[in-house]
């Protein structure tokens, strides 16, 4: 990856400086203006950019300071809602929820897969296109960040739960053959002709896992976050999900259409975090039951979530350049010793060769599979209950992680962004994944009484999944004081990665919520802390994982529409900065007032 290089077409200081002052009014020149409100705004060719002064929308004294009143109550309020009926009803709850996602997967299951398998195309075509040379930024900006930084904070706030909860797990259910659940464990290695569970059936398992966790997923946070940067960082509109509307709407994304789009995006990111933190407790629950003998029951997971929503607001609190970074670039360390120990201690080339083997099968097969659609009533429950899951995870995640995202990427250019996004963290989860699922097939490959007939198959076919990853870690050992320490390293991840998850989401949920604020005030985190918390402790109580699974993909829906629309607002405003560079080359060059050719930046307020 190439160091980031100006943006050739975006003017210097000085040149904005003279455009604006001298010839303001000159057509698809780019100005600074100011609004009669004290606002700001830009120009770019036929579009004007107004950015208003946040302090006439929020907040000015009280609970409520710094956020935008209507948003924050009606997000509250509706949580609030949801938190009483599920909590008060969990068997009514759980029945609505089933019945929730049935309707949800039958209706709109195809729909998931062409949006992403969208997304995808288009975050390739934007990279070789021209608007790749284009800064998230001023022109002269550069990375607030360093490249390991910017990463470790990716992959922390992206899935570092999930690839530790479905790491063994998800390979090792693609790699069963049994049929046990009422559908086909990997149709993909079924019509391959791979339905002995042997090596080429492990390579199929591995590769599904990759496909799930790869470049489809990523794409989305690609799209979201390099939307909301650009809207921020180049347009000087508010970091909100609404701002990307303003190529269709105009001014109305300060109005009820934009509230309406950024508490969307607020309770897609409570319900989508919840799901992992329910995730991350009911395995972190199980850790120290091996370690100390406790009972990993509901109880003590609802304890859990309270003891570290504490441990992440303080996290929060402290900000994105102390704790969240911090906690991150640890989590990285940790990371690394266990990865390691799983390299060292399993089968080490066989792990290397596998990974080789199963990397060249999904680039092969990628495409494919993002086209594939389930032909058979049992391939489609399979579909549903995996692809169409992930695809739901990946869209009702987006507005928190694409808007961290874009948090910590101003300065980089769109084809860094694109590019860095798109291939760093997946090829990591490649590796983890090979790491913490080959050693599993392994294990099951190489079993007593043949392959599949393992402990860790028998736990995959009872559904006890949090227990396989500690399983996996135990093999590798050869006595009980590192298998303690391996667990404990394992717990420590667990805790890390909620809290740099729950962190992260609480900064995103008030910047959306403060207009654009990206350093509100710690009270509002607190409280946001505390309702994701909340959230993820009554899913826990209505019904467990699959409450957890049919929250998010209902949550997952509406977030897809935002998502297509910001789309679309960000190739429109793409494609009219383009037209303004081409127009302000072919007019005559009179002086300094005729080089802008792209947007000048002023500041709000």
């Amino acid at each position: 990856m190439t160091p980031p290089q100006p943006d050739p077409a975006s003017p210097d200081n000085s040149s904005t400086k003279n455009a604006s002052t001298k010839n303001a009014s000159t057509k698809n020149a780019t100005a600074n203006n100011t609004t009669s409100d004290g606002s700001a705004a830009a120009v770019v060719g036929s579009q004007r950019y107004h950015s208003p002064d946040l302090s006439l929308r929020v907040e000015t004294s009280g609970p409520l300071k710094g956020m935008h009143k209507g948003m924050t109550l009606t997000s509250a309020g509706l949580l609030l809602l949801f938190v009483l009926a599920t909590g008060l009803a969990p068997e009514l709850s759980s029945s609505l929820f089933g019945a929730a996602r049935a309707w949800i997967e039958s209706t709109f299951g195809t729909y998931y897969l062409v949006t992403i398998v969208g997304l995808i195309g288009l975050c390739i075509a934007l990279v070789f296109s021209p608007w790749g040379k284009l800064r998230l930024g001023a022109p002269d900006s550069r990375p607030e960040f360093s490249r390991f930084t910017w990463i470790s904070m990716l992959l922390s706030a992206g899935v570092g739960i999930g690839i530790l909860f479905f790491g063994v797990a998800e390979p090792m259910f693609y790699f069963d053959n049994s049929g046990g659940f009422g559908y086909p464990n990997n149709p993909h290695a079924d019509l391959a002709g791979h339905m002995a569970m042997d090596h080429a059936r492990a390579v199929d398992a591995l590769k599904q896992a990759f496909f799930h966790w790869g470049l489809h997923g990523w794409a989305v946070y690609v799209i979201v976050g390099m939307t909301l940067a650009y809207f921020a960082y180049r347009r000087n509109l508010p970091l909100a999900l609404r701002s990307a509307l303003y190529p269709l709407i105009g001014d109305r994304i300060y109005g009820p259409i934009g509230h309406a789009v950024d508490i969307m995006g607020v309770l897609g990111c409570v319900f989508g975090i919840a799901t992992s933190l329910g995730l991350g407790v009911s395995q972190i629950a199980v850790g120290l039951n091996r370690l100390t003998g406790i009972d990993s029951g509901i109880g003590t997971q609802v304890v859990l979530i309270a003891i570290i929503s504490i441990i992440s607001i303080a996290s929060a609190v402290s900000g994105v350049q102390r704790g969240i970074r911090i906690i991150s670039e640890l989590n990285v360390g940790v990371s690394v010793i266990v990865v390691g120990s799983f390299l060292i201690g399993g089968p080490t080339l066989w792990l290397i060769s596998m990974f080789g083997e199963t990397v060249v099968s999904y680039v092969r097969d990628v495409i494919p599979m993002g086209l594939w659609v389930a032909s058979t009533p049992v391939e489609r429950d399979w579909q549903d209950a995996w692809t169409i899951f992930y695809w739901a995870w990946w869209l009702a995640w987006a507005p928190f992680i694409g808007l961290f995202i874009a948090r910590i990427s101003k300065g980089r250019t769109l084809r860094e962004f694109i590019l860095g996004v798109l291939i760093a963290p997946p090829l990591i989860i490649f590796i983890w994944q090979t790491l913490f699922g080959g050693t599993a097939l392994h294990q099951e490959l190489n079993a007593a009484m043949g392959p599949g007939t393992g402990q860790l198959m028998g736990m995959i076919r009872d559904w006890n999944l949090p227990e396989a990853l500690f399983a996996t870690a135990d093999a590798l050992v050869s006595n009980d004081i590192l298998s303690t320490v391996l667990t404990s390293l394992l717990i420590f991840l667990l805790i890390s990665w909620f809290v740099t998850s729950s962190d992260s989401s609480t900064l995103v949920i008030t910047t959306i919520l403060s207009m654009g604020d990206e350093d509100p005030l710690p009270r509002h985190r607190i409280f946001w802390g505390v309702c994701i918390g909340s959230v993820a402790a009554v899913l826990l109580m209505a019904g467990g994982l699959k409450a957890l699974q049919t929250v998010l993909m209902a949550a997952a829906l509406p977030v897809s529409f935002v998502i297509l629309a910001m789309t679309l607002g960000l190739l429109v405003a793409l494609v009219d900065e383009s037209r303004s560079m081409i127009t302000s080359r072919r007019q005559p060059k009179t002086g300094p007032q005729a080089t802008p050719r792209a947007v000048s930046q002023t500041n709000a307020g």
